[in-house]
């Protein structure tokens, strides 16, 4: 079986995790510094905190941009993983979801809509897939209305928005380092800001302090995996940027397919290549069959998901019944992409 996901691990990272189990500083010592700094560096923020997951990450943004109770609306897109809306669920704020455009992210014209009728506190902009949102658009909606953007770059890590690195457009921001991600830990998430006061009030809710917080930390071991990963972050994208090339070139005749397309002013870095084919359950399923690790991503809106209040999301609902991915990752040969491109074809040509 050819995964749809597969970390691409080398010598770096391997000799580091020797290193740390040998001086006995496995948390909170210098490659968890080294890391942050890099990171921050990379994406292009004053400020990086790490904690032990995306999950986490989205959570303690929300607390530190001041989401407590039920009067705290957080604006959401209706395509993200669940992670997205749980976390304002249990940070006590009030989700609201809107639907997506064809660039799967967020649509501005019906966030504006939104946001005159909810008043929200912050507004959550999906990164979706590795391409970033419209955040002009999103970026002069909130400002407009005094509105926090609080940008969820889980799946961007170095994905571009008019030059500027997703993770830098918004107020604050949070990453994940999950096993799949383009920088992968294992487990493993950041937040990053260019606020002195957000700095702060993401501080006491991972540091011991002012009131009671949290322990979210991350290991070395991670934070050491995480440094080298992130340094051959570019040349992994490169390589994915060049497969979903490939496959767009080969696929873009297929009947009823289809393809993901690259914004203008974006940079797209494939943390998946989604596909769309109103038959998609059995091109799955067949592609399964034949060894490929086809998958759908997602089968859920946020609303349908956690039933919370929401603007038409038709759009996003057709995309839960079409919407499926195929490996793109760096560990990819390729044979296997050769493969994989011959088997889509077979499959969808003789539907």
């Amino acid at each position: 079986m050819i995964p749809i996901i597969k970390p691409v691990f080398g010598a770096e990272e391997e000799k580091t995790v020797l290193e740390i189990m040998k001086s006995g500083q496995i948390t909170r010592g210098k490659w968890t510094l080294k890391f942050k700094e890099s990171f921050s560096d990379y994406i292009g923020t004053t400020f990086c905190h790490t904690v032990c997951s995306g999950t986490a990450a989205l959570y303690v943004a929300l607390k530190a941009l001041g989401v407590n109770t039920k009067k705290d609306t957080v604006i959401v897109p209706s395509i993200s993983f669940m992670a997205t809306i749980d976390a304002v669920i249990l940070a006590g704020g009030t989700p609201v979801v809107v639907d997506v455009g064809e660039d799967y992210c967020m649509d501005p014209s019906q966030l504006e809509d939104a946001v005159k009728k909810y008043s929200p506190k912050v507004v959550i902009p999906v990164h979706l897939f590795g391409q970033t949102a419209d955040m002009d658009k999103i970026n002069q909606i909130c400002k407009d209305r005094g509105v926090y953007v609080l940008e969820d770059a889980a799946q961007a890590h170095g994905a571009e928005y008019k030059g500027k690195k997703a993770g830098n457009l918004g107020d604050i921001s949070t990453f994940s380092f999950y096993a799949s991600k383009n920088v992968a830990m294992g487990e493993g998430g950041a937040i990053l800001t260019n606020s002195i006061e957000l700095d702060e009030k993401i501080s006491n809710w991972i540091e011991f302090g002012d009131h009671p917080a949290l322990n979210l930390r991350i290991t070395e071991f991670q934070a050491g995996i995480g440094y080298w990963q992130l340094q051959k972050l570019d040349e992994t994208n490169e390589k994915r940027r060049k497969i979903a090339r490939l496959y767009n070139e080969e696929f873009k005749e297929l009947p009823g397919l289809i393809l993901p397309k690259e914004f203008e002013g974006r940079k797209h870095v494939y943390h998946i290549y989604a596909l769309r084919h109103p038959q998609r359950d059995e091109i799955v399923e067949k592609l399964i069959q034949k060894g490929i690790g086809a998958r759908v991503y997602y089968e859920y809106t946020l609303h349908q998901l956690r039933n919370t209040e929401h603007l038409d999301c038709s759009f996003g609902e057709k995309i839960t019944k079409e919407i499926f991915a195929i490996p793109v990752h760096a560990a990819l040969k390729n044979d296997e992409v050769s493969y994989i491109i011959e088997t889509v074809k077979d499959v969808i040509n003789n539907l």
